[in-house]
């Protein structure tokens, strides 16, 4: 999530056009790379989509009685398609928000009443330092002592860990269209934000849920769940049922559907995405078909060089741009006329522009179909998945192997001009082999070898070796693959590869009409050369790279290098760490309850100044000109 701004700020600034990352894929490396991508692409969101679905059947079976699997696969499809059809991306920022506030809001409800509340109900509760007595007691991690980050086991489901979290944020469309929708600087605030506010979470509902779990089962003398129900994720709604009755239930199943329908309405849209703009648009009905680079996608003639040259103007582009272009604005005025008197809807009659309109309203309409049908897709998936026997562990441990390799080729195409189709094609397949065998082979090590397939490829070492064999040879078969066969040799080669995907562009909606106050005082013709853009955006760029750099440093090396320092933490130590995740929550939650409407509120301040400076210009503009009427 941290190392995620310094990469997306390079492809906001080399691709500031695309519409998915595959669409970069296509532009660099051709059909072929970008087909075994789409695969890569879809199964990514298959196994997010799946996790979802396995968490939130879970979590509303635990909390209401005798609800069959259907009726949850009924609600959640129903919530996901809807939500992203009637939202759409633009709405998903503000109900996410409300979605972050309710949740850091029953965050520090639980917590507090969990960790700092006592009760005649659950005595040991609410007193820390019982809860430390009771559970140092317990057996585990390092001198079997729970008061330990010392684990062989945690060592390595960090490494892992680590891995699969890279590759699930990159390969997902999801989290690259967040992005996409966002300027170079909002997108590094926003995910380094994101990043720490998402750390906050789970560190500290975990804290919360695991310790109370751990001192109600030390009370009881026996485990309230069995190792399944724990792997199926019904801590914390036990805990929360226990200590807060059917409110803790209530508050647990809402906060959980929230993130259920943030996360899976993203999903649907990510899938929705990639079937319109990069199967339907590209193979099955493109605008323009055998259509080369560099063309002109409304005439199918070459487009305009920057530079003056010797070509033809009968073989080159001419085609307005369409914000001059006078019909397109009567054809805009004239839909929008019909819409508000009789609803009709008019034909666009601008000879350039308008084909491709029509075209554009089609693909939206499409992706609407689409969003539907991805929707009442989840039910029939969803049902076999439950079928299937596979928890939420092995989904995100095991299934995420199968799109590790693929991780490290779609970040060089944005960060090395080198990479080659051979490379990625190679390295990503490859990779997918070597991950799945050295899987496989790992859990034959373990009782009834692959007869027991889901407990004995969930096990830790074969989630490691799978893991680290599938990133490895993807990566060192890309790297080497590329460099035998790239032909670049001069920065004149470099810049041609990097403008393949500087070309992506909508020419409705041209991207450099988003970037124009950021490029103020620049000289261009159409849209800026790529060095302009890159000296734009260089101060984005300094951020991405020291704020990433240093909070990835902090939280994968610092932090954990510090608890690691102490073989058993005592009870002022533990005290302190507790302190610290419940001040580190309650702090991003202030600042996620308070810095978005804050920044609407500049921004709609900030508007009207430039409307009030507008106005008054107008205004002398009228006056000097009665004036200059008066003086004739």
């Amino acid at each position: 999530m941290f190392l995620f701004p310094i990469f997306s700020v390079h492809f906001k600034t080399r691709a500031p056009g695309a519409k998915t990352y595959l669409q970069v894929i296509n532009a660099r490396f051709g059909k072929k790379a970008h087909l075994v991508f789409c695969c890569f692409a879809l199964v990514t969101n298959l196994v997010v989509i799946t996790g979802l679905l396995l968490a939130g059947k879970t979590t509303m079976q635990s909390v209401t009685v005798n609800v069959s699997e259907e009726y949850t696969l009924l609600v959640m499809a129903t919530l996901f398609g809807s939500y992203s059809l009637i939202g759409g991306i633009g709405t998903t920022f503000y109900v996410c928000y409300f979605n972050l506030s309710f949740t850091f809001i029953v965050l520090t409800v639980f917590f507090t009443t969990v960790l700092c509340t006592n009760t005649s109900a659950f005595p040991n509760l609410g007193d820390i330092s019982k809860m430390y007595d009771i559970v140092s007691c317990v057996e585990g991690s390092s001198d079997n002592n729970l008061m330990s980050f010392r684990s062989a086991g945690g060592i390595v489901y960090g490494i892992v860990g680590f891995i699969l979290a890279c590759s699930l944020t990159y390969c997902n469309q999801s989290a690259w269209q967040n992005r996409i929708a966002a300027k170079p600087m909002q997108g590094v605030l926003g995910f380094i934000f994101a990043g720490l506010m998402w750390i906050a979470i789970p560190s500290t509902l975990g804290n919360t849920t695991g310790l109370a779990y751990l001192t109600l089962s030390a009370e009881n003398r026996t485990h309230l769940l069995t190792a399944g129900q724990i792997d199926q994720g019904l801590v914390s709604p036990l805990i929360a049922e226990k200590v807060l009755g059917p409110a803790g239930g209530i508050m647990i199943l809402s906060m959980v559907f929230m993130a259920l329908m943030s996360t899976g309405s993203g999903e649907v849209m990510a899938v929705s995405s990639i079937l319109v703009y990069d199967i339907y648009q590209t193979y099955i009905r493109p605008f323009r078909r055998s259509l080369e680079q560099a063309q002109c996608v409304l005439c199918g003639k070459a487009s305009k060089p920057d530079t003056d040259t010797s070509t033809n103007e009968i073989d080159v582009c001419q085609c307005p741009i369409v914000t001059s272009c006078k019909q397109c604005v009567e054809d805009i005025l004239r839909r929008e006329v019909n819409k508000s008197t009789d609803g009709s809807i008019s034909i666009y009659k601008c000879p350039v522009h308008g084909p491709y309109r029509m075209y554009q309203d089609h693909l939206i309409d499409f992706k609407n179909w689409c969003i539907i049908w991805v929707a009442i897709a989840i039910i029939p998936v969803g049902l076999m998945i439950f079928s299937s026997g596979i928890d939420l562990n092995w989904i995100f441990f095991v299934g995420a192997i199968v799109i590790i390799p693929a991780f490290p080729a779609i970040i060089l195409a944005v960060m090395w001009e080198k990479e080659t189709s051979e490379g990625i094609i190679t390295g990503s397949i490859s990779g997918l082999l070597a991950g799945i065998a050295a899987t496989l082979i790992s859990a034959t090590r373990y009782d009834g070898g692959l007869s027991n397939f889901v407990v004995n490829t969930s096990q830790e070492y074969p989630i490691l070796a799978g893991s680290c064999c599938s990133l490895g040879v993807g990566l060192i078969v890309c790297i080497v693959v590329s460099a035998l066969t790239h032909k670049i040799k001069t920065k004149a080669d470099a810049d041609a590869e990097w403008q393949k995907i500087y070309d992506i562009d909508n020419p409705l909606n041209p991207w450099e009409q988003n970037y124009r106050e950021e490029l103020k005082g620049q000289h261009y013709d159409k849209k800026p050369s790529f060095d302009q853009m890159a000296a734009a955006f260089r101060r984005e760029k300094n951020i991405a790279y020291i704020s990433g750099g240093s909070i990835t440093v902090l939280f994968t090396f610092i932090i954990p290098g510090i608890m690691l320092s102490f073989p058993v933490i005592d009870e002022t130590q533990f005290k302190i760490w507790i302190g610290l995740t419940q001040a580190w929550a309650v702090l991003m939650g202030i600042i996620a309850i308070v810095a978005p409407p804050t920044e609407e509120f500049l921004k709609i301040q900030r508007q009207r100044r430039k409307n009030k400076e507008h106005e008054i210009n107008l205004l002398r503009e009228y006056e000097y000109s009665r004036d200059c009427d008066l003086s004739t």
